[in-house]
């Protein structure tokens, strides 16, 4: 999924996200394991979606927090 799709979403909806691509990932793992993958390349993809939508939680818990102390 690309960024701004994922800006869109609320932090609730990034971590059902995050939730959907550990399981995606975890699948493509035993099925690497199992020698049944064969485009390996999405092991990566799912990694770097995983570390976009938490980096985006990030941001997102930090401009509530900033926001809630002014």
């Amino acid at each position: 999924m690309k960024t701004a799709e994922l800006r869109k979403k609320d932090v609730a909806g990034l971590q059902a996200e995050v939730k959907e691509l550990q399981k995606a990932h975890f699948n493509l793992r035993m099925q690497k394991a199992t020698q049944q993958l064969s485009n390996t390349g999405q092991l990566k993809i799912t990694r770097r979606g995983i570390a976009r939508a938490k980096t985006l939680i990030a941001e997102k818990q930090a401009a509530e927090k900033q926001s809630a102390a002014k």
